[in-house]
Order: C-alpha cells, then sequence, then structure tokens
C-alpha cells in the first residue's frame, strides 16, 4: 500500500477516535494510545459484524432448505437464493475489513513510519480546524440529506477527501478514488455510493463557484 494512502487511513483512524462534540489538537492527541483504541474499536466492529453474518447466513442457509422441501414454489426458491447469495457477499465484505483492520500495524511498520505519522497528523489537524466549514459546504450537495445523518465513518471519509481537494491540492480522480478505497475498506456498499456521489457534487459545486 503506498505511502500516501496510508497516510490517509491513519488520519480516519485517529479522527474516529476523537469527539465530534468538542475541539481538539493535534497536541492534545497521543497517537500510539489512540491507534491501539481506534484498531480495537474497528476489531471489535468486525467482529460483531461477522457474528451478524453468520446468523444471517444460517437463517438464509435455513430458509433455502425448507424452500426446495415445497414443491412448485420457484418464486420462492429463487427469492431464498437471493438472499442466500447477498449473505454470502455481506459475510465477504466483512471479512475483507476485518484482515484490513488486522493488517495495518504491520503496514505501517514496513512504510515510513515518520512519514506516514507527520502527514497523518497534519490531516487531522487540518480536519479539527476546519470542520464546522467543511460540515456545512457537505450539506449544501447533501441533496436532502444532512451530514449528521451518515455514519460517523463517512462524515469523517468525506471531512478528509475536502482536506485533499481544498488544503493539499490533490487531484480530484485521487481524492475520489481513495475516499472509496477508505469507504469499501471501512464503510459499506451504500456507504461508498454515497460518498462517491456526494464528492462529485462537491467537487462540481466548488468549481462552478471558483469559475
Amino acid at each position: 500500500m503506498a505511502t500516501r494512502s496510508l497516510t490517509r487511513e491513519l488520519a480516519l483512524l485517529v479522527l474516529g477516535q476523537v469527539p465530534e462534540q468538542k475541539s481538539a489538537s493535534v497536541a492534545d492527541l497521543a497517537l500510539d494510545s489512540i491507534l491501539d483504541q481506534a484498531l480495537d474499536t474497528l476489531t471489535q466492529h468486525w467482529r460483531e459484524s461477522l457474528d451478524a453474518s453468520a446468523a444471517e447466513l444460517d437463517q438464509a442457509q435455513q430458509s433455502l432448505l425448507d424452500s426446495e422441501l415445497q414443491q412448485g414454489e420457484t418464486g420462492t426458491h429463487d427469492t431464498v437464493r437471493t438472499h442466500l447469495r447477498a449473505s454470502l457477499s455481506s459475510a465477504e465484505q466483512v471479512l475483507n475489513g476485518l484482515s484490513a483492520s488486522l493488517e495495518l500495524p504491520r503496514l505501517l511498520l514496513l512504510g515510513d513510519q515518520e512519514q506516514i505519522r507527520r502527514g497523518a497528523m497534519e490531516r487531522v489537524q487540518k480536519v479539527l480546524t476546519q470542520r464546522e466549514g467543511i460540515d456545512k459546504r457537505l450539506d449544501q450537495v447533501m441533496e436532502g440529506w444532512r451530514l449528521t445523518r451518515l455514519p460517523r465513518i463517512d462524515r469523517d471519509i468525506l471531512r478528509l477527501a475536502v482536506v485533499d481537494l481544498e488544503s493539499l491540492r490533490t487531484p480530484a480522480p485521487v481524492a475520489f478514488n481513495e475516499a472509496v478505497e477508505l469507504a469499501n475498506r471501512y464503510s459499506d456498499e451504500q456507504g461508498r455510493r454515497m460518498i462517491n456521489g456526494v464528492l462529485r457534487r462537491f467537487h462540481d459545486a466548488q468549481s462552478k463557484a471558483s469559475a
């Protein structure tokens, strides 16, 4: 994984441990402790999600067995098989997310730790100092939604992407792709689509405003 991607991912993990209700500065953050907390939180989240996926798979499998005992109900078979495929896809996503969370510490050790930490904390500081303005501008392109209605992880992915676009002058395609990659690892399909759409509308609105 590239240093740039690790930097964003570490920044996302740090942000997730900073309460939104109060302001904070990088100087107040103990990175090692926060990273440990973030990894513990993520691991627990994926374990709970895996348990839920396992229960859903059991239910879908039982429904499939029950439907096969009933003759002449092809539509029911198709519905149950669709449910089973969706459950398998969900379980695969959870396993990938858990694997990514457990892999991150090793990747940090392999990379340039100091460069990654500096870059991550720079992004965190920019989000913390600009969060109110970033959130207001994101709300303007939410199309009937409010940013506060999104899961915390999705809000932080969007905030980091805005920092990339506005403060760090990251090319839009790169910022979009990195945000979607983070969503693939830490959010879900709905979150990924939402993040991609919001960022594109945000970028279009900013481009029109500066034209």
